[in-house]
């Protein structure tokens, strides 16, 4: 089933504006829009002062903070419907105040933080149902999230894992995540914290899977499941393990280092795209 809404996934670290007159922007040299822009152009053609958006933020051990920044941000620049939705163990995620605040809204927005929170306090739940069942039904719907909040949207999803100077064996750590898109693997301050290794072994041990390493103030939209277009300053890495040739990754111990042949890479800068499932580069996406 072709999804109907809309993935906004972002490499992290975004500016959300401060006191001092900072414009929300991801930065780029000759112009900038952040993502709270993004979502008010995506989600629907009425007014953004009636669009609902609700924040996650269970990702975070300062939740209450994260849940104040996003809201001043998202008001500041004219969404006036910005809600919290709390969720810390199973009652918060089948509760029908929040499945029905779900239902009603227009996007839903994922903060940064650990991804084994999220998927512990979410996945398999009613909550997360109704947030899949939207996505796939409503074509004004997106899900957005940030750093962790990011990383947790395919099926499989990385968790923690070493970063040295050569791959080892156990070295990372993969888990289940909340399955709205699938053979993907995102990863997030992809460039700011030397995260290639990590990603291209992901990739390695999961070679059906596109790794997705987004750099921070960085964002892929996604739309049917597939189309993808980058917006920000930065880059998006795309390492295509689908041409693999020669690996010891199976076998070797946890001594020996890995190797890897025949890895595809390619960087994606704002304008251009990418067709997930064909692993097809578009120069100019339109």
């Amino acid at each position: 089933m072709v999804p109907k809404g809309k993935l906004i996934i972002i490499g992290g670290h975004e500016s959300k504006g401060k006191a001092d007159g900072e414009n929300l922007t991801i930065h780029k040299k000759d112009r900038s829009q952040s993502h709270f822009e993004i979502l008010g152009t995506l989600i629907s053609t009425i007014p953004r002062e009636h669009h609902v958006i609700e924040i996650i933020a269970s990702a975070s051990s300062k939740w209450q903070e994260m849940e104040e920044l996003y809201i001043s941000s998202f008001k500041r620049v004219g969404f006036t419907h910005v809600g919290y939705i709390k969720v810390e163990d199973e009652d918060d995620a089948r509760n029908p105040v929040s499945i029905n605040r779900i239902n009603e809204s227009h996007a839903v927005f994922f903060t940064g933080g650990e991804q084994t929170k999220l998927i512990s306090r979410l996945a398999e739940t009613e909550l997360l149902a109704a947030i899949k069942t939207k996505y796939y039904t409503d074509k004004d719907f997106i899900v957005a999230g940030t750093s962790a909040g990011a990383m947790v949207m395919p099926e499989i999803i990385i968790t923690g894992g070493l970063i040295r100077a050569a791959l080892y064996k156990g070295e990372i750590k993969i888990n289940k995540g909340f399955g709205l898109i699938k053979e993907i693997i995102v990863d997030t301050h992809f460039i700011k914290r030397g995260r290639f290794a990590r990603l291209a072994h992901a990739v390695t041990l999961n070679p059906s899977c596109l790794g997705i390493g987004l750099e921070e103030d960085t964002a892929l939209i996604i739309s049917e499941g597939n189309r993808a277009h980058c917006i920000g300053s930065g880059m998006v890495v795309l390492i295509d393990g689908s041409n693999i040739g020669e690996t010891n990754i199976m076998e070797v111990d946890e001594y020996t280092p890995i190797v890897i042949e025949n890895l595809i890479v390619s960087i994606l800068a704002e304008g251009s795209g990418y067709l997930l499932k064909e692993r097809k580069f578009l120069l100019n996406y339109k």
